[in-house]
Order: structure tokens, then C-alpha cells, then sequence
């Protein structure tokens, strides 16, 4: 196992971490739903993303990756932003977390592997559009949660000052679809664990 597939593994262990030691039924409602929604994205199921268990029905995204700032409005916005990501490999690690009533606070490194094209096309830049790339930086992802821990939006600051670009060679890197695999093994663990609707308020 290389060292990027090991960090997909373990990006959720602080919000494990964080939910044994929370006891109010709403905050961990909302980290739950937290926990499967970066495994539902990870894994490419979007649609379960933005079921009206998990997500109000008008949410709003404000993302400031790259150098095109943009606010994303409603769920179909919402599933095109993420089916633009393309073939990506998408994770986090370093998190600051915390849960309060209104929702989640996580400042992160956030991390991408992608080809130089794709991050070109979001504002990166980089010397050869053909050639693999690590892109990082500290970000602040802050997710208001509804009174139902529902997903009411994400709001993504990225600290461009912190950001850094490496080459990677293309034996290193981990593809979009193992990605997809872990985080499905993830969550059918998650899911296991603590049965059917796990995240639902009342049931954690």
C-alpha cells in the first residue's frame, strides 16, 4: 500500500475520534452524516449526497479552489459540481475538527492528484499539462447543518499561501476507481458498525 492510498484509508479518523468523545444526539447526527457524505463522494455516489435525508432542499456551496471563485445554488448545482471533478483523486488529512449546533468546522490539508490539464483547467499552474501532480493546501471547510443534522451547504477557503505543487511519478499514484473501492469498503464498515440510517437524528 503506498503512502497515498494509506492517507484515503485514514482521512476519517478524526471524525471518529472527535464522535466518541461527543455526546450531544444532534452534534453527532451531524458528524455521522458527515462521516458517510465524504465516503458518498468518494465513492462516486452523489445521488445519495443530495437525498432529503441527508441535504436541505436548497443548499448553497461557496468554493474558492483554483482562481475561479464560485457559488454553487441548489442540488442540481450541487451534482454537476461534483460530477466536474473528473477522474481526480480527492482526500484530507491534518484536521482541526470541531461540531457545534450550526454544523462542522475543519481546517484541513486538502489534497489532489490530478494531471496537469485538469488542474489548469481550474486555475492551477503547472508546467505540463500530460504529467501527474500532488497539489495541496490548508483549507477552512465549514458546513452548516440544519435542526434534522441535514447538509445545508459547504463553504471551502482554500489559503493559497499554503499551497504546494509536486510531480508525481505515474507508478506512485493511486487511480480514481481503487479510490472508489476504499471508500465504498469504508462505508459498508460504517455502515455495518452501526446499522441502517446511522445517521439519521434519533438513531445515532
Amino acid at each position: 500500500m503506498n503512502r497515498f492510498e494509506q492517507a484515503v484509508y485514514d482521512c476519517m479518523k478524526p471524525t471518529a475520534k472527535l464522535l466518541e468523545k461527543t455526546t450531544n444526539p444532534l452534534h453527532r447526527a451531524i458528524l455521522l452524516n458527515f462521516w458517510r457524505h465524504v465516503h458518498l463522494e468518494g465513492a462516486g455516489d452523489y445521488e445519495k449526497i443530495v437525498a432529503p435525508d441527508m441535504m436541505v432542499d436548497h443548499p448553497v456551496y461557496r468554493v474558492t479552489w483554483g482562481a475561479n471563485p464560485a457559488v454553487i445554488e441548489g442540488k442540481e448545482g450541487v451534482l454537476a459540481f461534483y460530477k466536474s471533478v473528473g477522474e481526480a483523486v480527492l482526500w484530507h488529512s491534518d484536521d482541526r475538527l470541531s461540531v457545534e449546533d450550526w454544523g462542522v468546522c475543519d481546517e484541513i490539508t486538502f489534497h489532489q492528484l490530478a494531471v496537469g490539464a485538469d488542474l489548469k483547467l481550474i486555475g492551477y499552474q503547472v508546467d505540463r499539462a500530460d504529467r501527474l501532480y500532488h497539489i495541496y493546501s490548508r483549507q477552512a471547510f465549514i458546513w452548516p447543518y440544519d435542526e434534522r443534522a441535514r447538509l445545508v451547504g459547504e463553504h471551502l477557503y482554500e489559503d493559497k499561501t499554503s499551497l504546494r505543487i509536486e510531480e508525481v511519478d505515474r507508478s506512485e499514484a493511486i487511480t480514481p476507481a481503487r479510490v472508489r473501492a476504499i471508500h465504498r469498503e469504508q462505508l459498508a464498515k460504517l455502515q455495518a458498525e452501526r446499522g441502517p440510517n446511522f445517521w439519521l437524528l434519533g438513531k445515532t
